[in-house]
Formats: structure tokens, C-alpha cells, sequence
């Protein structure tokens, strides 16, 4: 089965950003009934390539356009929201999705996205911490005390207790907040002592331990299935390799050894990223059934790097047309 992820970079060599945009409603919609397991919307600032900076806007147009299919914002940065405003828009699309949308909330790390808020970076750690503790009651609907005041975020919501919450991240102090506040927890990376780290902190605040997603380094993030890879990779690579090399434009210098973080990869050429094998991937036929039936998810990223939508929808009808009739 299969997910599909936008973040709708739209980078002088892909197609114009209203037109992906537009695409990618028509994708959800059309993925819901073909085995679409959940869409996943990210969120950047500041990005040249007009990365995806509103994800809560285009989770009310998914909403509109679906109607049973999952959606997760991730990662949703924390620091750069009002706790109490951002609150009411969960509750809203709570009600308008009917309880389809999560999030997994994060510090971030750019300090230029901080920079277009006013916001300090070097006490990201800090506000995440207060505004985490303020968002999870309000979003609940249910009357609090804070500083004084009384609130209450209204209307409620149709999720008991308000929209699921995750935190996310690549350290121990990401995974002890996660586990602090009673949180699942999305790491970057499979990282040794992440684990225990969410673990230990949920049972010191009296939680169980919920959901923990670490992923392998070799998970591949953004996938495509072809008919004819070398030929994928002439068409769709430039695209890839945009998506690859922003990313690791925003990672700082000493991590360009890293490689267990899933979906970085500091490949500078096509080549070196079709030879790396890991984060971003063109599979065969078989070898997407392969993955599939060995009860992993086929991670799409239809539109990476401004993909222009004719070549998009060719490569995601292959899995439709190809790969769901083979494991069904």
C-alpha cells in the first residue's frame, strides 16, 4: 500500500506552483479510493522554491476534497504558532475532516524561519516547551486556568480530548518532551538511546509509553515505480536531486556525514543519488511489490522538486495499475 507526501517546492525547472497545488487536491482525491493509505503535507518557511509554508490552509482543501482519507501535518513548527490560535484552526479542521487530521509537531531548525516570525531560535527549546503544555489543553475544548485567565477554545471538537498530537524530532530531548507530555514520538533517525529516552520520560510523568517512529536509515522516503528506470531516473532525477540537495542546504555543515537520517542525503549529482540507493528511490515493478509484501509502505512524493503534473500522474498510476493488482 501506499502514502503520498506534498510539500510543493516549486523550483524554476518544475511546473508553477498553482498548478501543483491544484494537482495535489486532485491526487488526494484520487488516491483515497485506490489504496492511498494517508496524504502527509509538510511545512517550511522562507524556502526560494516557495516550499509549502501554510500546511493547515491546504488540510481544509484536502479535507473538502476526501472524505475518509487520513492526513498528517509534518512537522508542524511549534515555536512560530500562537498555542491559542493555532488551537482553534486544529479544532476547526477537526470538524471539517471529521477527525482525519494529526500532526506531529517539532522545534524546527532554520534559523531564518525563526527570523520571519521574530521569534528567538536560541530559546526554540523553551517556547516549544510552554506552548506545547498550552496547546495540548486548549485544543481539548475543555475550560482552563492560565496566568489568571480563564479559556476555553471553542467549538468543540469531534476527537475526544481534541486532534492527535505528536512530537517529533532527531535527539534525546525531542524524544524526553514527546514522552514528558504523553506524546507519540516521530524521530529522524533511529538514533541508540532514543527509545529508551521516550520510554524512561513517559514512566517518570506517569504515561504509558505510546507510539514511537524510528526510522531505519535506509527507509526509503521519496519513492516512484517504473516501467523503465534508467529512463525514470533521466526524467524524474533533476527533480529528485533538487529535493536532496535543499534539504541538505538546510542541515549544518558537520552533518554532511550523517547518513542515518532518513530522507537526508547530501548527493550532488544525479548519479551519486541513484547510486546511494537509500532516501530517494526509483523501483521497479517487482521491486515495489517486493517492498510491499515484506510489510513496508511505498512512500510516494508524486510532485518532489515541481515534477510537472503530466509526468507525475504517469508515474503514479503505474503503482495503481501495476503494484495494487499484485498484492491484492
Amino acid at each position: 500500500m501506499f502514502t503520498m507526501r506534498f510539500d510543493l517546492r516549486a523550483p524554476a525547472i518544475g511546473a508553477p506552483a498553482p498548478q501543483l497545488y491544484q494537482t495535489a487536491l486532485e491526487m488526494a482525491a484520487w488516491g483515497e479510493s485506490r489504496g492511498c493509505l494517508a496524504v502527509t503535507v509538510c511545512e517550511h518557511h522562507s524556502s526560494p522554491d516557495g516550499y509549502l509554508p501554510a500546511p493547515l490552509t491546504l488540510c481544509a482543501a484536502l479535507a473538502a476534497r476526501t472524505t475518509t482519507l487520513p492526513i498528517f501535518v509534518a512537522a508542524l513548527v511549534l515555536p512560530l504558532y500562537d498555542p491559542i490560535r493555532l488551537a482553534e484552526q486544529m479544532v476547526v479542521l477537526d470538524i471539517l475532516s471529521n477527525g482525519r487530521i494529526s500532526y506531529v509537531a517539532a522545534v524546527g531548525y532554520r534559523p531564518a524561519e525563526y527570523e520571519l516570525f521574530g521569534v528567538d531560535f536560541a530559546r526554540r527549546g523553551k517556547i516549544a516547551e510552554e506552548k506545547l503544555r498550552l496547546l495540548l489543553r486548549a485544543k481539548s475544548g475543555e475550560p482552563f486556568e492560565h496566568e489568571g485567565r480563564l479559556l476555553q477554545v471553542t467549538p468543540r471538537p469531534v476527537t475526544a480530548g481534541g486532534p492527535t498530537v505528536f512530537w517529533g524530532g532527531a535527539s534525546a530531548v525531542a524524544a524526553r518532551r514527546a514522552g514528558r507530555h504523553g506524546l507519540g514520538f516521530f524521530a529522524q533517525k533511529a538514533a541508540p538511546g532514543l527509545q529508551q529516552a521516550y520510554e524512561q520520560a513517559a514512566q517518570a510523568a506517569g504515561h504509558q509509553p505510546g507510539f514511537a517512529f524510528l526510522p531505519p536509515p535506509d527507509l526509503p522516503t521519496t519513492v516512484f515505480v517504473a516501467e523503465d528506470v534508467d529512463q525514470a531516473w533521466a526524467e524524474i532525477g533533476p527533480h529528485l536531486l533538487h529535493d536532496a540537495v535543499s534539504y541538505a542546504s538546510w542541515n549544518e555543515a558537520d552533518q554532511r556525514t550523517d547518513t542515518t537520517t532518513a530522507s537526508l542525503s547530501f548527493a550532488t549529482t544525479v548519479d551519486e543519488l541513484r547510486a546511494e540507493n537509500r532516501s530517494h528511490r526509483v523501483m521497479t515493478v517487482e521491486e515495489a511489490v517486493e517492498l510491499a509484501r515484506g510489510g513496508q509502505t511505498i512512500n510516494l512524493h508524486p510532485l518532489v522538486g515541481g515534477l510537472p503534473p503530466e509526468i507525475a500522474w504517469r508515474y503514479l498510476r503505474i503503482v495503481v495499475d501495476r503494484v495494487m493488482p499484485a498484492l491484492a
